[in-house]
């Protein structure tokens, strides 16, 4: 990690050999975005790819000077990760005459990122792309580390591409616009990765959580780099997800399937089903007596403490364990039919359990269900 005193803007590594690239994290850096993006990029031409909500607040604030920029815009929400979305994509790129060797720009949250992303992948077996994550939870997870995908009815993210970007540029002044539930839900990736293998990140972020919240930009911009630096280590030891890496999907596999429940409506935010999938593995650990009860009070008195999603906050989720069974057997970590989970053995200390006993998450499913239907 390096600092530029000048602009106080931080840089983060992404050390990947020849794909290698900078994560850089600072304040107004979008008034700066074409004098950064420019050395990355091998032509000045680029289709930029946002939503509605972003460019509205932030079209005429980005700095493109000396770019040739086409804009797509799509609805913001979840289900703009689709394949119609993905063809349009992929047409404008092709009616303003995109080279491999010009650029996309993915200008938003998690969703525009992923969808972006693929279409780079895709786009004549790959073309250079840039991400400027515009909230928390994309700043701190989905811009970093290469996974792109759409999402299909048998489930979210199921179709995609590990795809590197050439550059990483996270503006901490977009925040402020960030709607409280937004930035919560960005909050959830941020505890991940002190529950998952830094107990002094996560005890900074029980003094400090409050803060971040309420929009201080120190407090915010030490989390980015601090979880940058956590996922960006992880990435390099294991960039397609074989091994180690899967640890950053702490949460997921019981949050995806809350997700999936949910119906991808923004009934539930994705960082928000992180929440409590975070709760559900650490609970669940703790009835396999692999992780001590007064870790997951813990967990649960932060999440508390902040107002974060709880389980509690979820009961007509679990109202068929059967359906969220249904959706676990569909995530993407899984081998050979068994179910793979990211456990806890305590606070900072995650780990990956291959071929998790079935009966024992779905007993653990039907006692939410019992639990919240009393």
């Amino acid at each position: 990690m390096s600092t530029d005193r000048k602009s106080a803007q931080q840089s983060v590594r992404v050390a990947l050999g020849a794909r290698s690239y900078d994560i850089l994290i600072g304040d107004s850096l979008l008034a700066r975005a074409s004098d950064i993006m420019t050395p990355h990029l091998a032509s000045p031409k680029v289709v930029i790819v946002s939503d509605e909500t972003v460019a509205g607040l932030y079209r005429d604030k980005i700095n493109l000077g000396g770019l040739e920029a086409h804009w797509v815009v799509f609805p913001p929400g979840e289900s703009t990760k689709s394949f119609e979305n993905l063809q349009h994509v992929l047409d404008e790129m092709f009616t303003h005459g995109l080279e491999r060797n010009d650029a996309l720009i993915a200008f938003g949250g998690g969703v525009i990122g992923d969808l972006t992303g693929f279409a780079a992948s895709v786009y004549k077996r790959g073309c250079r792309f840039v991400q400027i994550p515009t909230t928390l939870l994309s700043q701190v997870d989905s811009s970093v580390g290469g996974k792109t995908a759409i999402n299909v009815r048998h489930g979210k993210n199921l179709v995609g591409a590990f795809y590197q970007p050439q550059l990483v540029l996270s503006d901490m002044s977009v925040l402020s616009t960030l709607p409280e539930r937004e930035l919560k839900a960005g909050y959830a990736e941020v505890l991940k990765y002190g529950l998952l293998g830094d107990a002094k990140f996560f005890s900074w972020l029980e003094t400090n959580g409050t803060k971040i919240l309420s929009g201080d930009k120190a407090a915010t911009s030490e989390a980015v780099r601090v979880s940058c630096e956590t996922k960006a280590r992880i990435v390099a030891e294991d960039e397609q997800e074989r091994g180690v890496r899967a640890l950053l999907n702490l949460g997921h596999t019981f949050g995806h399937a809350l997700e999936a429940e949910a119906g991808y409506d923004g009934d539930l935010l994705h960082g928000e089903a992180v929440s409590a999938g975070m709760e559900m593995a650490y609970e669940f650990s703790a009835r396999m007596g692999l992780c001590a009860p007064e870790d997951v009070v813990r967990l649960q008195d932060h999440l508390s403490a902040l107002d974060m999603t709880r389980t509690s906050e979820l009961a007509h989720l679990f109202k068929s364990p059967e359906n969220l069974l249904s959706h676990m057997d569909q995530d993407k970590k899984n081998e050979h039919g068994a179910l793979t989970l990211i456990l806890a053995r305590g606070i900072g200390d995650a780990f990956v359990q291959k071929s998790a006993d079935r009966h024992d998450v779905s007993n653990y499913l039907q006692y939410l269900s019992l639990k919240y239907s009393s």
